[in-house]
């Protein structure tokens, strides 16, 4: 759900015209709703009463500083996969010290920054790198708290991108074999077992992956927790969101009605996993990135002109594949709205500018009648959009404006050509 809803014909971000916003900041830009981000970590927050449950945002969906103040805020800890993102959250005055740390490839360094603030937990992906933290902490003096990433071989049924827990993908340790990498790292002088992990992918819309997973885990869970004392399970992350909706108003009873109806929400999410959890005595961490701000925010971006030809019609827009790639590489869906509403209807591609076939938003889309100077709201675009734009054909970041209620801030300067090239040099021999 978001906040996202036409008021006398012009698209609002809760209070705020988004027509007036390209005004003034321009486009293309990205703007956040912060209402929706707070119901959403809410809603998730309270989907598991009555289990200690643990809300590690994941932040490599969207980590602009602002967002990142306010989840840490309603008291969210953060789900890190780097040193980078360990200094975003302390520059944002987040908590490293109830935060976990992820990823396959960590470097000494980070696991030493890591270490250094207090990290409560690394997510050990190989025995490899459980060596490489054990002798890292040593060098410190330190006891560095542990939680095993298990890959319980369960299809997520999602995106062969976005999969995590199948037994050919790249993440965590095999069932089989976790009993044996907690036996070793009970013989290890300077790690602590503290928990154990799961994560099977991204946009997952439906329960059973979940349940799968979960039920899979639970004996080897309850062993772990007899043997080493473990304090918490992290069920991960991964619950979807809607991309191809129409605009909601934010009310939670569209979701129980027409298009809604069977779609996984975090009442739904709770009600399927809350019975297999609640008699573990342990601390339930979750992971989310997308569901918390991927609803929350939109792309605007200008029309440049309409390209018509005897077969095809093109919406050319000034926004493009580097400020939002994931149609180009994921064939990811973004409804494409106006932000004004007009009559008449066609059909057009819509398209950037960078010289690329990929470069395109959508194909056969129904538009209303737009021309120069109109502009459109790629939706859903809160969640891995900026964190992957780049500065292909030398295009500048975009802005990244944040609404609550009726105030906007531009939390993101739009980035100028001389920070582009800021840090590159001509060699004296050239």
């Amino acid at each position: 759900m978001h906040q996202f809803n036409y008021r006398n014909g012009k698209l609002h971000c809760e209070s705020v015209d988004l027509d007036e916003v390209a005004d003034r900041y321009g486009t293309p830009c990205y703007v956040y709703s912060a209402g929706t981000m707070r119901d959403n970590y809410r809603r998730l927050a309270e989907s598991l009463p009555g289990i200690r449950t643990r809300v590690c945002y994941a932040m490599k969906a969207n980590s602009n500083l602002a967002v990142l103040r306010l989840f840490a805020n309603l008291g969210a800890a953060f789900d890190l996969v780097s040193g980078g993102e360990i200094r975003r959250v302390l520059a944002a005055s987040g908590d490293i010290s109830t935060s976990v740390f992820a990823g396959v490839g960590k470097k000494e360094q980070e696991i030493e920054l890591a270490l250094r603030n207090s990290i409560f937990s690394f997510h050990v992906e190989s025995e490899a790198e459980l060596e490489r933290i054990d002798r890292v902490a040593g060098r410190l003096g330190l006891r560095a708290p542990v939680a095993v990433r298990v890959n319980p071989d369960v299809d997520a049924g999602t995106h062969a991108k976005i999969t995590t827990g199948r037994s050919e993908n790249k993440f965590g340790v095999p069932f089989d074999q976790t009993a044996a990498l907690y036996r070793r790292a009970a013989e290890l002088d300077n790690v602590e077992p503290r928990g154990v992990q799961i994560h099977i992918g991204s946009q997952i819309t439906k329960i059973d992956p979940f349940v799968a997973a979960v039920g899979k885990m639970l004996p080897l869970v309850r062993e772990l927790k007899d043997a080493h004392g473990i304090s918490y399970f992290s069920i991960g992350g991964g619950i979807g969101i809607s991309y191809d909706r129409a605009l909601a108003s934010g009310d939670p009873a569209w979701w129980e009605s027409g298009d809604g109806a069977g779609l996984l929400t975090p009442e739904r999410y709770g009600e399927a996993l809350a019975p297999l959890l609640c008699d573990l005595d342990l601390e339930i961490l979750l992971e989310p990135g997308r569901y918390m701000t991927g609803n929350a925010g939109v792309l605007l971006t200008g029309v440049e002109h309409v390209k018509r030809s005897p077969t095809r019609n093109f919406v050319v827009v000034d926004a493009a594949m580097n400020d939002l790639l994931r149609p180009a590489m994921y064939e990811a869906y973004h409804e494409i709205v106006p932000l004004a509403e007009s009559d008449g209807e066609f059909e057009a591609d819509v398209v950037g500018p960078i010289c690329e076939s990929g470069d395109c938003f959508g194909k056969g889309r129904l538009l209303p009648a737009v021309g120069e100077g109109d502009r459109l709201a790629l939706m859903s675009a809160g969640a891995y959009g900026f964190v992957m734009a780049g500065r292909y054909n030398t295009r500048p970041m975009p802005a990244e404006l944040l609404v609550d209620g009726d105030r906007t801030a531009e939390v993101n300067v739009r980035e100028t050509f001389e920070q582009i090239v800021a840090n590159e040099r001509i060699p004296e021999f050239l």
